[in-house]
């Protein structure tokens, strides 16, 4: 059974448990498109770069026995739409966003938080503004290049991208970021005692499941024709799931908007220290394991916990670990909230 709940804040659509809801929600300048699904406290996971609500649907799946799952599309992003023409956006407006979603969903009491890239930029600013309203928080790789020892030449490069786009479309504009982020290993290199010493205390629960190193019987050369063969066959499943077939389309929408207006005014915003430091226990700081090499990607995430002296903690897969390996992502998350 199907009812609608309508509020002068929004609407809401209701179903039974653990079946994907659907609703809307008026801010100011912006009608925002959210999603829930499943039952027990409520965890928002806010999309990044130009991704939507559908980029975690696999990840949504593994978690809804045992969270409330909210997940929406940022203000001009697919089916979030702004009142009037796309401008350059405002890291606080989307934090501000954030605040009344989760206000809307539960009014009182906290909420999990759990944001990926621009997304962790988003919830970042939320937990420095909105410190009442979250649990916890954990920020997968928030690219705030302005805590790097270095930020010029990785502002540079977001720049070069922003016009690229502008002038080029967004294919060359994507081409030119994937060139760029591959320059960066040499500069990782050189960083490599900031960037990979704190993020070692997370990995050995990991590290230690590999159970191959323990059969030296099979390493010989069984173990490497094995792997090839597998490694031909994940090429075929590797077709994404319906839901994310479906974002993929809304996303490439969406990047022209993400990259000329989104990209460098959030990947510039420098978070409030001081706030953040005064909630720091609530806080943790995630890297993929993946992304070593890509130092504004991971190098940000990797200062902020040195600098809030809080948690640092490595997720499987690379920036976009939640959406790749989303069972593996789902279980350390889980952890982290239990």
């Amino acid at each position: 059974m199907t009812h609608t709940h309508d509020t002068h804040a929004g609407t809401h659509t209701h179903t039974r448990a653990h079946t994907p809801t659907t609703g809307t929600l008026d801010v100011p300048g912006a009608t925002l498109h959210y999603e829930v699904q499943g039952s027990g406290p409520l965890l928002l996971l806010i999309p990044g770069g130009a991704g939507d609500a559908g980029m975690y649907a696999a990840l949504t799946a593994e978690l809804a026995d045992r969270y409330t799952v909210v997940s929406y599309d940022q203000r001009c992003m697919s089916r979030s739409r702004l009142d009037g023409p796309p401008a350059d956006q405002e890291l606080p407006v989307w934090s501000d966003d954030a605040r009344r979603l989760l206000e809307h969903l539960s009014p009182e009491g906290e909420a999990f938080v759990m944001g990926c890239s621009s997304g962790a930029i988003t919830a970042v600013d939320l937990l420095a503004r909105h410190p009442g309203r979250v649990r916890r928080l954990i920020a997968h790789e928030p690219p705030l290049l302005e805590l790097l020892d270095d930020p010029a030449p990785h502002r540079a490069l977001f720049a070069d991208v922003r016009d690229t786009a502008r002038s080029e479309g967004v294919a060359a504009a994507m081409a030119r970021f994937s060139e760029g982020l591959d320059a960066g290993r040499d500069r990782q290199d050189r960083h490599a005692g900031k960037g990979e010493q704190p993020a070692e205390p997370a990995e050995p629960a990991e590290p230690a499941e590999p159970a191959e190193p323990a059969e030296p019987a099979e390493p010989a050369e069984p173990a490497e024709p094995a792997e090839s063969a597998d490694s031909a066959e994940p090429a075929e499943p590797a077709e994404p799931a319906p839901e994310i077939q479906a974002m993929a389309h809304r996303m490439y929408a969406n990047m022209p908007v993400f990259l000329e207006h989104v990209l460098c005014p959030f990947s510039s915003s420098i978070p409030d220290l001081p706030a953040l430091r005064a909630v720091a226990g609530k806080l943790v700081l995630a890297v993929g394991r993946d992304s070593r090499h890509q130092l504004p990607l991971y190098g940000p995430a990797v200062r902020l916990a040195d600098l809030l002296d809080c948690a640092l903690v490595e997720f499987p897969g690379g920036h976009l670990g939640a959406v790749e390996e989303p069972r593996d992502f789902a279980r350390r998350l889980t952890a982290l909230l239990d």
